[in-house]
This record gives C-alpha cells, structure tokens and sequence, in this order.
C-alpha cells in the first residue's frame, strides 16, 4: 500500500522540524510519496520563504534588483543545512537556482512571479531529499515537470489538466521514498505555474488519486480540525471525522487548515484524507472520508469569511424578465469577477462577491452596467460584509436549526442581512456586519456546541 504524505511550511520552518519530518516519513515504510511546501515561518515575527520570494520578485518587477530578499532565501536553507548536519555544497546548487531564477527575463510578470514563488518548494523538495539520504535512506527529488504535473496557462491559479493523471500514476513504481515539491507544475508550453496560495494541499491531492493512495495525510502545526476557529472561540471542540462536502463548506468559509480547491481530486478518486499534526503525530487527528457512519450531531462546525461585499438590485417583476440573471452574471463575467452566492427573491437579487475581486473602479463599471442593461429600480452595493456558514450533514435530519441558529444570532444582538442554504442541506450561511463576526461565530458555537 502506498500513504502520500505532505508536509506544510510551519512543519519545514527550521533544522528541528526538518528532522521531526524525517523521523515521521521513516516511521512508515508506506509513506513513499512525499508532498513539501516551502519553509514556513520559524516565529511569529518571522516571513515565510514564499513571501520573501514574492517580495524579490516584485523587487525585479519594478527595475530593483531583489538580491537582499533572494539572499535571505538561500541564508534559510543554510541554516537549515547547517542545522542537519548536512555538507556546506548542499547549498550551492540551491543558492545558484535561486540566483538564475531572480535574473530571469520579466517579460511576462505573471510568469516571471510564478517562477520565483515555485524556487520555494522546489528548492526544499531538494534539501528534503538530502537530508533523507544522509541518513541511509532511499530518497530521490523529482520535478513535476519530469512526473507530468501538466496545468492550465494560468499563472498563480492554475488548474490540473486530465492528461496529468496517466503520467502522474508512474510515481507508484518508482524506489524508495518520492520527494515531490507542492505549489507548482508546468505548462504545456513548459513554463512553470502555481496554483492558487497554499497550493501544496493541492498537488498532495492530485498524486494521491493519481496512485489510488490509501490515504493521503496531510501534515500540519495543529492535532485536528476544530468545531471553529480557536483564535475566536476559546478550546473549541475538535472534529474526529468528517466528509468531503463538510470539509469543502468549512475551508471555502474559512478554515485555513486545508485549502478547499483540494477536496476534488480525492474526492473523485475516494482517498481519504487525514489531518495529522507534526509536532505531535501520535494525535489522532481528522479523518475526511465520503460519508460519515453517524449523522446524528446535526452541526460539525461554524465557519466565518470576512472581506466581501454584496451587489443589491431590485426590479418589480424581475422574475417575469427571462435571462435577468444570466445578464447581471454576464456582466461580473466581462469584468473578470467570480461570485460566491446569488440570494434571490421575486422582485430583488443580490450577487456576493469577495471584496477582494471588487475594486472602486471595477464598483463604479459594475453599477453603471447594470442601470444601463438590466435598467433597476435600485442598485448598490454594501461592503464590509462577513459570510458566517453553520455545517454539517445531519441537519438535514433535524428539525429546527435555523430557528436555534437565528434564535442565537438574535439574543447574541447580531442582525441578519441574508439567509441562504445550500439545496444538499449540508450548510446554512448567514450574511451579516463585518463588527459582528466573532460575537455572531461564538454565539452559534455556544448554541451547538455547549
């Protein structure tokens, strides 16, 4: 049987961590596929590879030369070199790569920032596979490239092309232990893209349905998923299972502990995922599989996404106009804006959008579209807006959770500025004030869970 394990930046931030994975990968002889993320922050006040990277190449981007920012890339893997023991000449192939990449051609900025931002994980996949070797073990670095990792030509979002997985199944024959660097593949033009931030989740998923894993575990700095936030609700409860569609609801909201764009490949090819901590891998963790066997604790966890906004209309008879909708999404479409939800009533529409994806000018476009084709009676838009999701399968068993969730949302004084749920009943999201997240996500913890 084969494990496809990965490894997060905070389990690779140091020569102590480095080690601690080590003696986890070693501890499994089925753990042969190895995902690495870049190295990640050693202390709260430290920067991730990844952002010191990105912030060299904007450096370049700008007619600078970024060397100070590449430097600190390279004085990290040396001191994380130095740190297992490792030779000094590790080191140089590292810092000459990361050189090259740096004096690259900035033609194409978009590109030009992926290659930068890949030297991270690319570069550690690298050290991991030295720092295994030294200790007498089977380990051997591969590019995605040389695998077949082949994505979409869209820098910095890219998506898994289908081809990709035939070529990606030939890892399951290689010896010994597979280290393989997160975040990125290549193109079929052959120039390397990322995916989406916090990738590396991703490119675990993609090899373990690729290989019909047995499981794919998915190592980071925490012993499970939590009920909800614990920076906003004190020792919240932590979530022994779950499935793939709670898991989707719960990372699309918020919950940083695995990106939500990761969920596919494993969920299509039936691998179950297992969150594990590094720092104490005897915990159990969270296991993430197709269905749970119990369904009778209706609500599994609460989930907040702050920073977006909503696009309100309103038109009398707006449901009798055949292809209203498709002509206010026709226009987010021309501005290269994706939507998150579209609450609707007979007469009003509202479009909610990540605030990020809404700029003043893209507003001021937006708006003026719509008054000149959909001709409204009103229009506006409201920002400061918190998306706040209650999740879990067996509410579609219960009875009464809207009225416990709106019960407590009102006793805890937060206005609801929106109601929608999902036809699959597996959540129930809440529009509401930016000011209210955290009283409105303690409130409905306190309703489901204490």
């Amino acid at each position: 049987m084969l494990k496809v394990s990965k490894f997060g930046g905070s389990s690779l931030a140091s020569a102590d961590q480095v080690r601690q994975v080590c003696d986890i990968i070693t501890a499994d002889p089925e753990r042969r596929l190895i995902v690495v993320s870049a190295p990640g922050k050693r202390h709260s006040e430290d920067i991730k590879v990844t952002d010191l990277l990105i912030a060299a190449a904007s450096e370049r981007l700008t007619g600078k030369i970024g060397a100070s920012e590449c430097a600190e890339v390279i004085e990290r893997y040396r001191s994380i070199a130095s740190g297992l023991g490792l030779p000094p000449e590790v080191i140089k192939p590292i810092a000459r790569d990361l050189t090259e990449r740096l004096e690259k051609s900035t033609t194409d900025a978009n590109l030009y920032m992926d290659t930068m931002k890949a030297g991270g994980e690319d570069n550690c996949a690298r050290l991991i596979a030295q720092a295994l070797q030294a200790r007498g073990v089977e380990a051997h670095y591969v590019s995605p490239k040389d695998a077949g990792l082949i994505l979409s030509d869209e820098p910095g979002n890219a998506q898994v092309l289908p081809e990709a997985y035939s070529c990606l199944r030939d890892l399951n024959e290689r010896p010994g232990i597979t280290i393989f660097p997160g975040f990125f593949g290549y193109s079929k033009e052959g120039y390397i893209v990322t995916f989406s931030r916090g990738g590396s989740d991703i490119t675990g998923a993609i090899l373990a349905s690729a290989v019909r894993a047995e499981v794919y575990e998915n190592f980071t700095d925490v012993d499970s998923v939590f009920a909800a936030n614990p920076s906003i609700v004190k020792e919240p409860a932590p979530i022994a299972e779950l499935t793939y569609r709670e898991m989707r609801e719960l990372s699309y909201a918020g919950f940083s502990v695995f990106h939500d764009e990761a969920l596919e490949p494993v969920y299509r090819a039936q691998v179950p995922v297992h969150i594990r901590n590094t720092n104490n891998p005897k915990a159990k963790g969270t296991l993430i599989v197709p269905n749970r066997a119990s369904t009778d604790i209706p609500v599994v966890g609460i989930a907040a996404m702050d920073s977006v906004c909503c696009i309100y209309l309103s038109k009398y008879l707006m449901n009798r106009q055949i292809g209203f909708g498709r002509r206010l999404l026709q226009i987010l479409e021309t501005e290269d804006i994706s939507f998150e939800h579209v609450p609707s009533g007979i007469d009003n529409m509202s479009v909610i959008i990540r605030e990020e994806n809404l700029s003043v000018q893209k507003e001021k476009r937006v708006v003026e579209q719509i008054r000149q084709t959909l001709a409204p009676e009103d229009v506006f838009v409201e920002r400061r807006l918190s998306l706040i999701m209650v999740v879990g399968e067996g509410m579609r068993h219960t009875v009464g959770i809207a009225s416990r969730a709106t019960h407590a949302l009102a006793s805890a004084q937060v206005n609801i500025e929106m109601i929608n749920q999902g036809s699959n009943e597996v959540s129930m999201m809440f529009g509401i004030k930016s000011e209210g997240m955290e009283t409105a996500v303690q409130a409905l913890y306190a309703e489901f869970f204490d």
